[in-house]
């Protein structure tokens, strides 16, 4: 295994997918000569040519409509829209062709496209390029959302998302890109849908997926010392997402929190909460509690949104809420 950061975890994604598949083209704005916005996809245009790693037109309309014709016709896109705010004007192809488009002809046809968008805040990008709209896409029938935390996971599940037969939005924190963990030199796909558990712990289940998750791992070894045991379980991809694996967890402990960057009212965690209290009401000790940005635009000021994005510290609170909440008579 090589210390490796995330940002070049995708790039070798890409470059073996790009190997193994001469089908997979990738498509955007600044992707080949400057390597995007993050310098993801630098270097791939030098090694691939600029057939398979076209900069295209300053139009998210355009270059999405034209991966979905290209999709349709053989080809396995790779899309890149530089911030996921910009997703707004690329609704069309993605929302009413290219995740309705096998429904729509019988099973006869699919959409083998990915769409790579980072989100999230962190960078004083203000409230156009700093949102998390990740739940907007899960709501849509026909769309896979991927949303890795680490190196390994985003290799693995990018991977998996280009073999994809199915749209896959996979979304990238831009605080990530210049993390590290470890990633084997044969590192494999990861399937689409699979959780994992990144701490063990029986007295209330955290779930989280993206960078969020980094902060829950934090504020699990805070609750630690105070002899709390909580099992941080990281989702990677949202929609589907493994209501098996986070159900089990809660009847062992519980207990449920759930946290993540983008704003709580109508988001993932909410969809979450609902289906657990489902499948679980009668193990859970406490209700669920969600950590979530406020319901407001993402600050520009830096003390601003250092104040707006949740972090350990609110997840703490909740771990701790849901521990000491009682049924009140």
């Amino acid at each position: 295994m090589a210390e490796t950061r995330f940002g070049a975890a995708i790039n070798k994604a890409l470059a073996d997918a790009m190997e193994a598949d001469s089908t997979v083209v990738l498509l955007g704005e600044d992707i080949a000569m400057p390597g995007g916005p993050f310098g993801v996809t630098r270097g791939l245009m030098q090694r691939f040519g600029g057939q398979r790693v076209r900069d295209t037109p300053i139009s998210e309309a355009a270059i999405a409509g034209m991966a979905v014709g290209a999709a349709l016709t053989g080809m396995k896109p790779v899309v890149e829209i530089m911030f996921m705010d910009f997703m707004t004007f690329a609704m069309d192809a993605i929302v009413n062709q290219a995740a309705k488009a096998h429904f729509m002809f019988g099973g006869q046809c699919s959409v083998p496209m990915v769409v790579r968008t980072p989100h999230g805040g962190g960078l004083n990008a203000g409230p156009q390029h700093s949102q998390c709209l990740e739940a907007w896409f899960a709501h849509v029938p026909g769309l896979k959302v991927v949303v890795p935390s680490n190196p390994a996971d985003a290799y693995g599940l990018l991977r998996s998302a280009i073999a994809d037969p199915n749209p896959v939005i996979f979304v990238e924190n831009k605080t990530l890109y210049s993390s590290k963990g470890l990633l084997d030199a044969d590192a494999v796909a990861i399937p689409l849908g699979s959780a994992r558990v990144c701490r063990v712990g029986s007295d209330v289940t955290l779930v989280s997926y993206g960078a969020t998750v980094n902060s829950c791992i934090a504020a699990a070894d805070i609750l630690a010392t105070e002899s709390c045991s909580v099992e941080v379980i990281d989702l990677r991809c949202i929609q589907p997402w493994d209501q098996a694996l986070v159900t089990a967890s809660v009847r062992k402990t519980g207990r449920l929190v759930i946290a993540h960057e983008a704003v709580t009212p109508f988001g993932v965690g909410a969809e979450i909460a609902a289906t657990i209290s489902e499948q679980a009401f009668n193990q859970m000790k406490s209700p669920p509690f969600r950590v979530g940005a406020a319901f407001m635009p993402v600050p520009f000021g830096r003390s601003l949104e250092r104040g707006y994005l949740p972090g350990k510290e609110e997840i703490v609170e909740a771990l701790q809420r849901s521990m000491n909440w009682k049924k009140s008579a």
